[in-house]
């Protein structure tokens, strides 16, 4: 079962980074709708997979991680398009039939863990990767409180396993840049 699932990331990994190489074709930039060219490499990529997905948080993750892994493949080396990147793979997850809580989890702690790795503000990128999925709940007729709510959580908890000495930037980059992260912060922490 372990390597059969190993394998199935490994595809997604390796399918979004495809989609994103195959779209930028050289150049560094995507010309048009980021987030709608992530959310089709995403349906793509899950359909293609022919697995069960829905319920494994890995799967958004690894949607997330080929994508920059594509990003990268081209000369890109800062973590960009976070929002858009956020907001295409909840989109895409949610349309090929994907849980929205798995999304936004799977969606905001790679992110997360991609801007550690790329030594980009953590802070920023939570900012960015919540309203990104927050947005994609938006337009896709989620519950945005419910969405905000789960995308901090998951913000937090993955500051947390990452360093305890980026979770109080984090918490203030949420505080200032996310509307009502306040209050769910405290109702989090309490």
């Amino acid at each position: 079962l372990y390597s059969n699932m190993f394998n199935f990331i490994s595809k997604i990994v390796e399918g979004a980074k495809n989609g994103i190489m195959g779209i930028l074709k050289g150049s560094v930039e995507i010309v048009g709708d980021v987030t709608e060219t992530v959310k089709n490499i995403v349906v793509t990529t899950l359909k293609e997979s022919g697995e069960a997905f829905q319920e494994v948080v890995d799967v958004p993750a690894s949607l997330v991680k080929g994508i920059f892994k594509g990003f990268g493949a081209v000369g890109q080396t800062t973590v960009r398009n976070v929002k858009e990147v956020a907001e295409g793979v909840y989109q895409g997850f949610k349309e090929a039939g994907g849980r929205e809580d798995v999304a936004i989890k799977g969606v905001v702690s790679q992110i997360l863990w991609e801007a550690k790795e790329a030594g980009s503000n953590i802070g920023e990128a939570a900012v960015e990767a919540v309203k990104g999925v927050v947005e994609g709940a938006r337009k896709t007729g989620g519950d945005v409180k419910e969405a905000t709510k789960t995308a901090i959580a998951a913000a937090l908890e993955t500051t947390k396993e990452i360093s305890g000495d980026v979770v109080q930037e984090t918490k203030d980059a949420l505080k200032t840049g996310i509307e009502g992260a306040q209050e769910i912060l405290e109702e989090i922490t309490e």
